[in-house]
């Protein structure tokens, strides 16, 4: 007999094609979950709940979950790909983006650590480097000492960042100190201990996301009515910076240029 199209009981359901788009939300949420964990490994770590190599080992866990979602979306997107009556795939799509997105956070981490040198005290004076003085106390625990590590380090550093170089400010020591200062303020630094007559200024940073902390020591020296501006900055922990404190110096010296 043939259905009553004016009779909506009479109408069969296809079960073949699910009526609410379930795969995709599962996608979404396990998305989410993975996302959730690597921020909170850096987060965690920051706020002294777990140690930052716990840290390390559940953004790992969160990277090798997103890749297997990654790729456990493929199939569901060709499941429910525009065409064949089911819903889901705008979905699976944002899940596979976040995914992709919580993978390539440490897969970038990684690749930087392996194109920067192993190192974690860079300075604009290798042959000189600006002495710890009020931070020395601080880093009484800190598995780097406050010592500069060497010609071996300094070699290391010519060779990855050549551009690091002490910058020349065309007015004396008393402005250009104030100046220093103000930068260091605009930079969020904590600062820690300044002597104006002997040209020092101590600080200290944390990187947003593991909150690990980083030591700054900026001097001035008086040079012809002019001031020579050098900055050293060393990490507590930790073999490799990953760049961190080149990038940070270089931050510092661009904002005092201008």
């Amino acid at each position: 007999m043939d259905r009553n199209p004016d009779d909506p009981m009479s109408e069969k359901t296809d079960l073949s094609r699910p009526t609410i788009p379930w795969i995709g939300a599962a996608v979404v949420g396990l998305a989410i979950l993975l996302g959730l964990l690597a921020v909170m490994a850096g987060f965690g770590s920051r706020w002294g709940i777990w140690h930052f190599r716990t840290g390390f080992t559940l953004l790992e866990w969160a990277a090798r979950g997103a890749l297997v979602l990654a790729f456990l979306s493929l199939p569901v997107l060709w499941f429910t790909r525009p065409g064949s009556g089911r819903r889901g795939f705008v979905l699976t799509l944002v899940g596979l983006a976040l995914a992709l997105t919580i993978f390539a956070v440490p897969w970038q981490w990684r690749r930087t650590v392996a194109t920067v040198p192993p190192i974690h005290d860079i300075t604009t004076d290798t042959e000189n480097p600006p002495a710890f003085v009020d931070v020395v106390p601080l880093r009484a625990d800190a598995p780097n000492p406050v010592e500069y590590p060497g010609a071996e380090v300094a070699e290391q550093q010519r060779a990855a960042y050549p551009d690091l170089r002490p910058v020349i400010l065309d007015t004396p020591l008393e402005a250009s100190f104030e100046r220093a200062m103000e930068a260091v303020s605009r930079m969020g630094w904590e600062v820690v201990g300044t002597d104006p007559a002997a040209g020092r200024i101590e600080a200290t940073d944390r990187t947003f996301w593991f909150g690990f902390r980083d030591d700054v020591v900026i001097r001035l020296t008086p040079s012809n009515g002019r001031t020579i501006v050098d900055v050293r900055s060393k990490s507590r922990v930790g073999r490799s910076d990953v760049g961190t404190n080149a990038r940070r110096i270089r931050a510092y010296l661009d904002l005092l240029d201008r």
